[in-house]
């Protein structure tokens, strides 16, 4: 499969080789939200103006998931694009596994745990880690490990999986100083347009901001 989107590569980040999420809900979603309204920004459709997310460009990607945002974003008053990941949000890591389920990149199981708690998994179909996973890790490894400038589509991605808390997931064997240091290097080069670079930026700032405020609910809800 070629041309994978954001969303699918972080799909596949965010999946162990059994098949089962290292992510909770509401963080896969939030995420592939951003990850949407960052292909938009890539592609010349978005930017963000007075800290608001507006169209510059209305012409179809020809990807239905970002058509369909693109065509909300347009409509009506703009808005901060932490009010735009929790709309689009809902349901989107369901409409991205099935993409790569069916595209082949991943199959679908359902069984249930315990004989009773229905559970659904999404391993490979040879069950090691497709090899487009694999060409997502390293192209971001090389980054967090290199010195110089990298390209716009690995520092969104790498953006996205320290947003929603993944990298220290999928980068356990690189020092944790590193890592920080390199995406805090990576943040103030002047590797992208002036436009991408503050989609990104902007983005990073509206996940955290949409993750603590989503995950201080679950906790008060709790006690």
């Amino acid at each position: 499969m070629d041309g994978l989107l954001l969303t699918d590569e972080l799909v596949l980040l965010a999946y162990d080789d059994d098949g089962t999420t290292r992510l909770g809900s509401p963080h896969l979603g939030y995420g592939l939200a951003g990850a949407v309204l960052l292909e938009l920004a890539l592609a010349g459709r978005v930017e963000v103006s007075d800290r608001k997310l507006v169209v510059t460009d209305p012409a179809p990607t020809g990807v239905p998931l970002l058509d369909e945002a693109l065509t909300g974003v347009g409509a009506g008053r703009p808005r901060k694009p932490a009010d735009w990941i929790g709309k689009l949000a809902r349901g989107l890591p369901d409409r991205v596994l099935d993409g790569l389920v069916d595209a082949g990149v991943l199959r679908r199981e359902s069984d249930r745990v315990l004989l009773v708690f229905p559970r659904t998994r999404y391993p490979s179909p040879t069950g090691a880690e497709p090899a487009v996973e694999t060409a997502a890790r390293e192209r971001m490894a090389a980054a967090l490990t290199g010195n110089g400038p990298v390209d716009e589509r690995t520092a969104a991605l790498l953006t996205l999986t320290c947003a929603v808390g993944l990298d220290r997931k999928i980068f356990r064997e690189l020092p944790k100083e590193r890592v920080k240091a390199r995406m805090d290097e990576i943040a103030a080069g002047d590797w992208a347009s002036g436009a991408v670079k503050k989609a990104i930026d902007e983005m990073q700032a509206a996940l955290l901001v949409t993750i603590t405020a989503a995950t201080t609910v679950t906790l008060l809800s709790g006690s």
